[in-house]
This record gives structure tokens, sequence and C-alpha cells, in this order.
């Protein structure tokens, strides 16, 4: 998909391919690489590290450069499976697609990426004249080689931006001028699809001196997805912690870790702030589950399945201020929801704000076993007891 965007935007990229079956591995090598020698064969995975990757099924390696009368027997040792990577966690990723595209003859790789940067309130150019390897590293080793260009949002780039940033990558052989379109061309993309980041490693000069994005990860903001339809219809969901994808579908904002003590609060700040008192007082977080500020009975109680649905959680710790939420609405969500799921670990519930008495005696009169709590401190203090006895 990246591929096919940036090409989209007069960006260099390899010909390639996606392709989800063997039989499609067949059909495209004879149809789009008839008469070429050797081809890639990549796994399209949300990971990083992918090169590098294990697959469980014991294969090395998540991309491979092999006889194109070699990429059907590959690919069949690759789709289907899961691939670990550096950046997938131990639990690995599904390829359910692969790519196929040229192998190119690559005289230089350098790296480039634009993301949003707090510091300078817009989007921040990074380049560096060494690519194809972890940056990260890099940077840690070499600091000093890490070229950054801030682009004044309301102005875009200009040429002389563009100009630093290509003359940063030291390139050997590409045509300046026609490098700084390139540039310029991967900034509108930046723009126009609603990145919030765009990285290109390796950015590749070839043998006849072109500059190519010989690979690419490019991230997009949700909140633009009324927009970009096109895009967010591309969304491969297998990708995805499923629990992520059911709160999302509730309009719930949940991020899944690796933790016991699942936790359902209302507000990001308040949220985070449950999560380290947790962890003070011994405890670890299963979960950031942010209800919002005005969720309703029924949203309750889906943030209760998906977090009953994670066999590590070993208690439950709801804490809530009321503010435009409404404690007698939380309470009543939560006695519906434990009575839905057949709820049969601890449950920690502290309660503050509009309606708390209410909130407070629907949860006594409901003649479930919950464990109320005062304060912040009291209610990770009992979390962390329940979930360890």
């Amino acid at each position: 998909m990246g591929a096919e965007l940036m090409s989209k935007y007069g960006v260099n990229v390899p010909k390639g391919v996606a392709v989800s079956s063997v039989d499609e591995v067949q059909k495209a090598i004879k149809e789009s690489f008839a008469g070429q020698d050797e081809v890639v064969v990549k796994s399209q995975i949300l990971a990083g590290g992918r090169g590098l990757g294990t697959f469980k099924n014991g294969l090395k390696g998540g991309v491979h450069i092999v006889k194109t009368d070699q990429a059907a027997d590959i690919a069949g040792k690759m789709l289907g499976q899961i691939l670990v990577t550096k950046q997938s966690g131990p639990q690995g990723k599904p390829v359910n697609k692969l790519y196929l595209c040229e192998k190119m003859s690559l005289t230089n790789e350098v790296y480039f990426a634009i993301t949003l940067d707090r510091t300078t309130l817009g989007p921040l150019i990074i380049a560096c004249s060494k690519g194809g390897t972890s940056i990260e590293d890099l940077a840690e080793k070499y600091p000093d080689m890490i070229i950054k260009v801030p682009i004044d949002v309301f102005k875009g780039i200009t040429d002389e931006d563009a100009a630093k940033v290509v003359d940063g990558l030291a390139l050997k052989s590409a045509d300046k001028q026609a490098s700084i379109e390139q540039v310029k061309n991967l900034y509108k993309l930046f723009c126009e699809c609603d990145c919030t980041m765009l990285e290109i490693n390796p950015l590749a000069e070839t043998s006849d001196n072109q500059l190519v994005a010989a690979d690419a990860k490019l991230n997009f903001d949700d909140n633009a997805a009324f927009r970009q339809k096109e895009i967010f219809a591309l969304r491969d969901t297998s990708q995805e912690d499923p629990r992520e994808v059911a709160a999302a579908k509730a309009d719930l904002n949940y991020i899944g870790l690796d933790g016991e003590i699942g936790c359902m609060v209302n507000g990001a700040g308040l949220a985070m702030a449950t999560m380290d008192i947790i962890k003070l007082h011994g405890g670890t977080p299963a979960n950031f589950l942010d209800v919002g500020g005005s969720a309703s009975e029924n949203q309750v109680v889906e943030a209760f399945k998906i977090l009953t649905s994670d066999e590590r959680v070993k208690a439950i710790m709801v804490n809530i201020f009321g503010g435009i939420m409404k404690c007698d609405v939380i309470a009543s969500g939560i006695v519906n929801a434990a009575k839905q799921v057949s709820l049969k670990v601890p449950l920690v519930v502290r309660l503050e704000g509009t309606n708390v008495d209410q909130g407070k005696r629907i949860l006594k009169e409901s003649n479930m076993t919950i464990i109320t709590a005062e304060d912040l401190d009291d209610a990770a203090e009992k979390a962390v007891k329940a979930a360890s006895s």
C-alpha cells in the first residue's frame, strides 16, 4: 500500500505486487516479473525489523531475495505463518500478505523520515547519510550524522528546506534537483494523506542515478479517517490486538499491556496516574482503558467484556472521577457488566464526583462481591492485594 501511495505522489518506488496466496505469487511472477532472474519477497506485517525476524516455523528472515522460480516455494513457507521481530513482541504477527518487488541495484542507502515534532510545533524531516540499518543505534553512536529540518506548517516546504535535507543525505550520484523534488513530493504526501509518520529506510540511490524509496512505513492520524476513506479501508485488523479492535468499535480508548490488573478509568490523565499508582504499590497494569467523559452504560459493559477477555487479568480496578460522567451511570454499567460476563476475578471500585452517593448505593444494593475503595491509594493497594491472593 505504501509503495502504491508514494507512486501516486511521484515518488520513485520499485515495481511491486501485493499477493496473499501461492497462486497469486505464480501469476505475479508470469505477469510482472517475466524475464527477471531474481525477486524480493517481503512479509507484510505492522512491525519493523522484518529482515532479521524469525518465523515460528523456524524460517529465518521475513524478507528474502530469491530466484524467480523459487518465489512460490518461499512464499508457501511464509504465508499464514507467524513472524516474530524486534518490534512485534514475542507473540509475533501473522503474515497474511507478501509484497513481491523487483530486485534493484542499489549503490548507496540513506535514511529519511517525516514526523510531527512538539518542540518545533510542526512537521520535522529527519535525514541521515547512512540507511538500511537501525536508525536508533546509529543516532546513539553518531548523533552528529542525524540531520533535522523543521518545516513551517503554514508556509509548507521550500526549495531551501528540501536542499538542506538533500545536502544532509550526502548523495553520491543522484541528481540534486531531482532529489529535491522527491523530498517535496514526500512532504506533500505526508500532509495530504494526514500522516503522523513517514519513514523510508532505505531511501536508496540506484545504479542508474535515481533516488528510490526501497522500503517504507507510514502511520496515519485516526482522527482523519473520515477524509482518508480509501486509506483506512485498507486497514488489516488481523495485525492488531483484537481487544483494541473491539474497543475502537465501542468508541473506547484501549491499549493492551502485559500486566495483571485490568484498569477502567475515565480520562487519559487519570488512566496514566492509575497505572502509575498500581506500579507504585507493586502491581502491573494489564491495559490503559479510558472510557471517556461521557460513556454510556453499554460502553461500560463492552469495556468489561474486553477486560475479562484477557486471561492475564487477575483483578480489575475501576477508578472513576465523575464530572460529565456520572457515577451512577458507571455503577449501573459495572453491575450489569459483571452479571453479563460472569465476573470471576476480584473487582475494586473507587468512585468520586457527580452522583457519587447514588453510585455507591447501586453497587451496595447489587449484592455482588465488589471491593470499594475511598481514594486512589486505597484502591491500588486493594487491587494489588486482590490480584496476588
